[in-house]
């Protein structure tokens, strides 16, 4: 809330308060105190309802921005499959498909977690955009059949390039689930302890019968 709003809400609850305590106290010849005292509350009930309509706006504002990150993502992941179809080089389209497959879980793995977001800005903020860019100009001067020396080093710096890009998102994508897997290994620790101290010894091999 910007500090223009924050002036106005103190004058908006107190006309709130004000109407609250001129009704009964006026019209319907209440006490003084009774009607102070309603219209403290109504004075308290219009700081709320105003506060909790801005925070209303606020959550629909940062989960529009959400998912508008999203098919943005899915978009640009769209693209990279795209021009991977026009591309002639088997074994650069294979490390594009892994990109686009990775992308796609990436994507997937953020829109069931959104807090996971921040991991992923570099992902979604500079290499899945970068990437396209990238590919887009490889397809353009591989359709030109041009066979200059710059471009035939351009194109295999291209080819290179995406390996690594490749190997990259997959550790973004591994990344994301650290925190899953940190806790996983230690529940298995803590299960294993478990078992041990119950005589339950799992190396062994036994038959039920």
């Amino acid at each position: 809330m910007n500090n223009k709003e924050n002036s106005k809400k103190p004058i908006i609850s107190a006309l709130i308060g004000g109407t609250f305590f001129a009704i009964p106290y006026l019209a319907l010849n209440v006490s003084l105190l009774p009607s102070l005292g309603i219209a403290a509350i109504a004075y308290g009930a219009g700081n709320l309802l105003l506060s909790d309509t801005k925070n209303n706006y606020v959550q629909k504002d940062s989960m529009q921005n959400f998912y508008d990150i999203l098919n943005i993502a899915k978009n640009q992941n769209a693209k990279i499959y795209e021009v991977m179809n026009k591309i002639d080089d088997k074994e650069l389209v294979r490390n594009i498909d892994e990109i686009h497959d990775t992308s796609a879980k990436i994507i997937y793995e953020i829109s069931k977690n959104p807090s996971k977001l921040n991991k992923a800005q570099n992902f979604l903020n500079y290499y899945l955009p970068t990437t396209l860019k990238i590919l887009t100009t490889y397809d353009n001067m591989e359709n030109q059949y041009l066979n200059t020396k710059e471009i035939n080093k351009s194109m295999q710096n291209t080819k290179q390039m995406i390996i690594k890009i490749n190997n990259s998102l997959k550790m973004q994508l591994s990344n994301l689930f650290q925190s899953e897997i940190i806790d996983t290994d230690a529940e298995l620790k803590v299960f294993e302890t478990m078992l041990k101290s119950e005589g339950l010894n799992t190396d062994s091999d036994f038959d039920i019968k």
